[in-house]
């Protein structure tokens, strides 16, 4: 039997390879967001690669949750630029984003954990030493872990569109949250998003428009950003007509 077999078969082995499954603190998450969910745990089965990748990678590049604020220049070793990116799939734009800005370090929350077993491959690949990765509810870590006036920019890279109408209220940029998020950038710190469905792109340019605290560097809807990688799935989804919209705010 395989080690990716195994894994999958044993959950007890998986939780000490991944985060502890602690109960968190949520006396400061707003009641809406206590309630809802904006993601589903939709668990493929782990290639052996990626089941040795966490089991050799996490101890040294993972950070487990825990209901207080961490001093981030411990976990990374040095004082330096820091970004969050929340919700990077497979991790293929993550790794390329590290590799290209040494200079900058790289919080990366991902709760499917084929993603986060394919991101630590590339991690010892590329030898990135400026990537640190999480598997659990963004806003837990966000609400709890992360210090106010401490980012200097958070990228949120297609999050699940929840296309269906009744879904919306799971969307993950939804004004409460954007509030928590802006609180913990810097000034003049960045929120950047991206999507390819366009209905969730409009609710994204109202929610960010609205908030006091920020301000568009574009026209509604900006330019893909240089440093953004152009992705293969995105790359496709162009080359039949889809859409793609990037929104890039600032903390006034």
């Amino acid at each position: 039997m395989s080690r990716a077999i195994r894994l999958n078969h044993n959950p007890d082995l998986m939780q000490r390879l991944m985060t502890e499954k602690r109960q968190p603190v949520l006396s400061d998450v707003p009641e809406h967001l206590r309630r809802i969910r904006s993601f589903v745990r939709r668990e493929g089965r782990l290639t052996e690669g990626q089941s040795s990748a966490i089991e050799h990678g996490w101890p040294r590049w993972g950070v487990d949750f825990a209901p207080k604020m961490v001093d981030w220049d411990v976990i990374f070793g040095r004082s330096a630029p820091r970004f969050l990116e929340i919700g990077f799939g497979m991790g293929g734009a993550t790794a390329e984003i590290a590799r290209n800005h040494p200079g900058h370090d790289y919080l990366g929350i991902e709760v499917h954990r084929p993603g986060v077993g394919n991101l630590l491959k590339l991690i010892e690949q590329d030898q990135l030493t400026n990537l640190r990765l999480m598997s659990h509810d963004a806003v837990d870590v966000v609400t709890q872990m992360i210090m106010p006036n401490s980012l200097e920019g958070i990228l949120i890279f297609f999050p699940d569109p929840w296309h269906k109408k009744r879904h919306h209220k799971r969307r993950l940029i939804q004004p409460e949250f954007v509030r928590t998020l802006v609180s913990r950038l810097k000034p003049g710190g960045t929120i950047h998003c991206a999507t390819d469905w366009e209905n969730y792109a409009e609710q994204m340019l109202d929610v960010l428009s609205t908030e006091s605290a920020l301000e568009n560097t574009a026209t509604d809807y900006a330019p893909r950003p240089a440093y953004r990688p152009l992705t293969k799935f995105e790359n496709r989804g162009l080359k039949l007509g889809h859409g793609v919209w990037d929104l890039v705010f600032r903390k006034k």
